[in-house]
């Protein structure tokens, strides 16, 4: 049997939901949603020339911060079916009971629904929509501003 016949975990690591995904808490979701962009954003990084760490870390912030996150979701949300605009809603939400220190209410929120979602397709084992998403959000980020 080659790689390519073994079927690919659907998780990367074996431990499993302590409950159905249907009725784990927006903001549990959201926990791991932002592991998973924070790997993104870090692989994407060191796929670059300049691989110095204070550089790489100056670099992430610009892609971890909430008003970034919430870029990313923001040009992305007509592209989203119901079912993951139904979690972004869940996630936006969600009261986290804290204030953010960086970032508007409104960036918070939407960066807290990013992060759902990429919880949400995680556990659904569905990493090609995961890749495809923050693929397309990046080369957003990426595009000079306009004035």
């Amino acid at each position: 049997m080659t790689s390519s016949d073994q079927e690919q975990p659907r998780l990367w690591f074996p431990f499993e939901l302590s409950r159905p995904l249907d009725q784990m808490p927006p903001l549990a979701l959201a926990y791991i949603g932002d592991a998973i962009h924070e790997v993104a954003i870090r692989q994407y990084l060191i796929s670059g020339k300049n691989l110095r760490p204070n550089h790489l870390h100056r670099l992430s912030t610009s892609f971890v911060s909430a008003g970034a996150q919430a870029k990313m979701l923001q040009h992305l949300e007509p592209q989203l079916t119901d079912e993951e605009a139904s979690i972004v809603r869940q996630g936006r939400n969600a009261k986290s009971g804290t204030v953010p220190k960086n970032a508007s209410v409104l960036d918070y929120r939407y960066a807290t629904a990013w992060e759902c979602l990429l919880g949400y397709l995680y556990y659904k084992g569905n990493q090609s929509r995961i890749l495809e998403l923050i693929t397309a959000g990046i080369q957003h980020l990426e595009q000079p501003s306009k004035p």
